[in-house]
């Protein structure tokens, strides 16, 4: 019949358009998945890149390690001090200060008056001491001369005089001559106590301390000036115990100067124990006359242990990342490998490697912050260098 005929036409058709919706996206997608591929090529080809290398990280210029001979140094910090301090103080008590002629920072001479004594005491009794003194010389030529005259009576064989008075001439003599002396004795001892009125330097130095007060009661022991020395000045480094062993006298040491510039110095000693808490030698260092530091000061300094091998790099070259430094050494497949080093010595803007790197690798010797362990990097020669070639 037509019209059944029609109606199963119809829901053929409907099933069609049915299953055309339900392909669709299927369809679509195997269709751009088939095209992937050959688009790919096009994309890269016109990047002007390869399927199979990536773009290099940095353009970098490869070096190696220099050897050369390197100052061999230790370095220390300590105090200055005065290499010796001498205290000088009034010797005789009871005396007031009369005169002081010197004060901190003046420069003396062996032998120069820096403070006076009231000395008019010990005048007044120094002169007693003469008249005694004289006094005791007159009483001992008379008895002197009373025993010779006895001596020479006993030997005429005279028997003017008995033994007994002979033998009391002879005392008396003896006597006198003791007295004689203990009346030199105490005009010595003036003569000494009037010379200390004077107070005067040791020896040639500068002054560093002045307690002398005019008018003051001076005491036995009691310090007045404080003298330096010779005007002297020592650098006491410490030096770890483990050190010392490295250490001689007459090495040469630089000081670091309160302006900054070195001082020249020489090892004089070695203190021959250790602090036990601190594990620490002492090394006693002389220091010039001139020299830009001043006693009490802290200064810095270097021992010149002499030449040593040293295979250093540009400070470029080093990256310090986390308490570590590294380099990045360069394979034959171009890519930076990280590699970590230990530092030694620094000098301008070289610094030693001490382990970690062959003596012939080449690494990347500038730009090593914006690498990464693993990167491609393009590698070109030094301008130097080209210009060498050609």
């Amino acid at each position: 019949m037509p019209s059944s005929t029609q109606e199963k036409n119809s829901v053929r058709a409907l099933n069609v358009l049915t299953l055309a919706l339900v392909l669709a996206p299927w369809l679509y997608g195997v269709s751009n998945a088939a095209d992937a591929p050959a688009k790919a090529p096009s994309a890269a080809t016109a990047s002007g890149a390869t399927p199979s290398k990536s773009k290099p990280a940095l353009t970098v210029n490869l070096i190696s390690a220099q050897t050369s001979d390197w100052q061999q140094t230790l370095s220390a910090n300590g105090s200055v001090a005065a290499w010796q301090e001498t205290v000088i103080g009034a010797e005789t008590a009871g005396l007031r200060l009369a005169e002081v002629l010197v004060n901190v920072g003046e420069s003396v001479k062996r032998g120069q008056l820096l403070a006076r004594l009231s000395s008019d005491t010990v005048q007044a009794e120094l002169a007693q001491s003469r008249a005694a003194a004289a006094e005791a010389r007159a009483n001992l030529a008379a008895a002197q001369g009373d025993a010779e005259r006895v001596r020479q009576l006993k030997a005429s064989g005279s028997d003017a005089l008995s033994a007994q008075q002979l033998q009391q001439y002879l005392t008396q003599e003896l006597a006198a001559q003791a007295r004689m002396e203990a009346a030199n004795a105490r005009l010595k001892t003036d003569e000494l106590r009037l010379a200390q009125t004077r107070i005067t330097a040791p020896d040639d130095g500068v002054i560093s301390a002045r307690l002398a007060t005019l008018g003051a009661m001076a005491q036995p022991g009691a310090e007045l000036f404080r003298l330096i020395r010779q005007n002297r000045l020592e650098w006491r480094a410490e030096v770890p115990a483990a050190e010392l062993l490295r250490l001689r006298p007459g090495l040469a040491v630089q000081v670091q100067g309160l302006d900054g510039k070195p001082v020249a110095g020489k090892l004089r000693v070695l203190a021959p124990g250790v602090d036990p808490q601190t594990r620490m030698g002492l090394a006693f260092v002389d220091l010039p006359a001139a020299a830009a530091l001043r006693a009490g000061s802290f200064a810095r300094g270097e021992f010149q242990l002499g030449q040593s091998g040293a295979m250093s790099l540009p400070q470029s070259a080093v990256q310090l990342r986390d308490g570590f430094a590294y380099v990045f050494r360069v394979g034959a497949d171009a890519r930076a490998n990280q590699v970590k080093v230990s530092l030694g010595r620094r000098l301008g803007d070289r610094v030693e490697v001490t382990g970690g790197l062959d003596a012939k690798a080449r690494v990347v010797a500038s730009g090593v912050g914006f690498l990464s362990d693993g990167d491609l990097v393009r590698v070109v020669e030094p301008a130097a260098s080209k210009q060498a070639v050609k």
